[in-house]
């Protein structure tokens, strides 16, 4: 458990900074808080996605959602 802690405390603020810096080096003509904004962004539903997927799992990995474990 920990070791997925510390993948997704590596890998999110990761995609953010790969994010922004290719941003700024595709469209020099944005401004930083542009870049950062759509950084934000796509790392928002790179989560949710996950998310989502991890759910569905979730969900069809178990009989009853409610009391199952």
């Amino acid at each position: 458990m920990l070791l997925t802690l510390a993948w997704g405390a590596l890998f999110f603020p990761g995609l953010f900074a790969l994010c922004t810096w290719a941003l700024r080096r595709s469209r020099p003509g944005w401004s930083r808080t542009d870049c950062v904004m759509i950084s934000t962004r796509l790392v928002s539903s790179v989560h949710a996605v996950l998310a989502t997927g991890s759910g569905i799992v979730i969900i069809r990995s178990c009989d009853d959602v409610i009391t199952g474990s």
